[in-house]
C-alpha cells in the first residue's frame, strides 16, 4: 500500500526487521536442507533457496510505491530481464519501468563466507552489470531516460571479515595503498563507494550484519546509509513522475 503524501521520517523499523528476515531465511535454507539429508560445501546451504534479499527487496519496492509508482510498473519476480551490450540480456532484482521509462534497475547482493572468493565475485559482477546497461543506455536499448542505478550490498559481520587481509600474490605493480591490510568489511566499502564515485551507480548501500538476534545493524559509511539511498529513489522518482505534468 502507497503512503505518498504521508509524513515519516524513514524507513528504519522496516529496514532493520528486512536484514533480520535475511537471517531468518538463511536458517531456515539450512534447516530445510539438512532435514532433506542434502549437504553443500561451506557457507553454499544458507543461500541456495535464493529467497534470502526478498524482504529487503520488496522494502526498496515499497518506497517506489509511496512515491506514487503503480503496483504494475514495479517488478520483482518476472520481466526482470534488460537488454545489453555486451551480452544479449541480464537480469536484475529490481525494475521499475513506468511510461515506457526505465526508471530504475537495482542489485541486492550480500557475503556471510567465503569472503575473498565472493568478493572478487561480486566486484566483477557490480561493474560488469552497471557497464553493460550504461553503455546499452548509450546506443539506444533502453528507451529515452537515463536509467537509475541502485546497488545494496551486505557483509556479514565476523571475526574473519574484520580480521586484516593481506596480499597473497605478487602483482606487477604497486596496489592501491589503500587496501593494505584492509579487512573484507573495509574493502567492500571502498568497492561499493567506488561505484558511486566512478558514477556506476547512482547511489550505494553499504551494510554490516550478524546472524546474532540480539545484534545491531550497522551501517559504517555515512555516505552510504539506506536512508541516503531512500532520499537518492526519492529524488529520482519526483523527476520522473514530474515529466507527466509538462
Amino acid at each position: 500500500m502507497s503512503r505518498r503524501g504521508k509524513l515519516y521520517v524513514s524507513y528504519k523499523v522496516e529496514f532493520e526487521e528486512s536484514v533480520k528476515d535475511y537471517w531468518r531465511v538463511r536458517a531456515g535454507q539450512r534447516r530445510r536442507q539438512e532435514d532433506r539429508g542434502v549437504v553443500d560445501v561451506g557457507g553454499r546451504a544458507d543461500v541456495t533457496g535464493g529467497q534470502q534479499m526478498k524482504s529487503l527487496t520488496r522494502l526498496i519496492a515499497q518506497v517506489f510505491a509511496d512515491e506514487g509508482f503503480p503496483e504494475e510498473s514495479i517488478r520483482m519476480h518476472s520481466g526482470l530481464d534488460l537488454p545489453g551490450y555486451y551480452r544479449p540480456t541480464k537480469e536484475w532484482d529490481l525494475l521499475v519501468v513506468h511510461n515506457e521509462n526505465l526508471v530504475a534497475a537495482v542489485e541486492l547482493k550480500s557475503i556471510a563466507s567465503s569472503f575473498g572468493n565472493n568478493m572478487n565475485n561480486r566486484i566483477e559482477e557490480a561493474v560488469g552489470s552497471a557497464e553493460d546497461v550504461r553503455t546499452a543506455f548509450r546506443e539506444q536499448l533502453l528507451g529515452p531516460t537515463k536509467p537509475w542505478l541502485g546497488y545494496f550490498f551486505m557483509i556479514a559481520d565476523e571475526q574473519k571479515s574484520r580480521n586484516p587481509t593481506r596480499q597473497r600474490t605478487s602483482p606487477a605493480f604497486p596496489v592501491d595503498p589503500l587496501f593494505d591490510e584492509a579487512s573484507y568489511q573495509k574493502r567492500s566499502e571502498l568497492f561499493c563507494r567506488r561505484l558511486y564515485l566512478e558514477e556506476l551507480y547512482d547511489a550505494t548501500c553499504y551494510v554490516v550484519s550478524s546472524k546474532e538476534p540480539e545484534s545491531q545493524v550497522v551501517q559504517p559509511a555515512l555516505d552510504m546509509t539506506f536512508e541516503r539511498f531512500v532520499a537518492s529513489i526519492k529524488g529520482r522518482a519526483r523527476f520522473i513522475l514530474s515529466l507527466e505534468d509538462l
